[in-house]
């Protein structure tokens, strides 16, 4: 059983636990890097499939499909980590 000392299960004031403050602090940072990782591997897919429909012997489509998701994944990642993202 768990103790009044008990980390995960202590309340505050607002009614939450630890755990699910930390898990509303790490919110925006999981969204980020799962935003970073969409936006390279849909670059990345669509330099592919563009390289596949025309037929393309040397994949430029597909490493600049990566090349552009890498450039907007990380602008999202660090203005979403940074705080830009909200206005401020």
């Amino acid at each position: 059983m768990a103790g009044p000392d008990d980390k995960q299960r202590t309340e505050d004031d607002d009614g939450r636990s630890d755990l699910a403050r930390a898990y509303q602090k790490a919110g925006p940072y999981m969204a980020a890097s799962t935003q970073l990782v969409a936006a390279v591997g849909l670059g990345t897919w669509v330099g592919w499939w563009g390289d596949q429909k025309l037929h393309h012997d040397v994949p430029w489509m597909l490493l600049t499909g990566a090349g552009l998701g890498m450039l907007g994944g990380f602008v999202s990642f660090f203005r979403t980590v940074l705080g830009k993202g909200k206005g401020k």
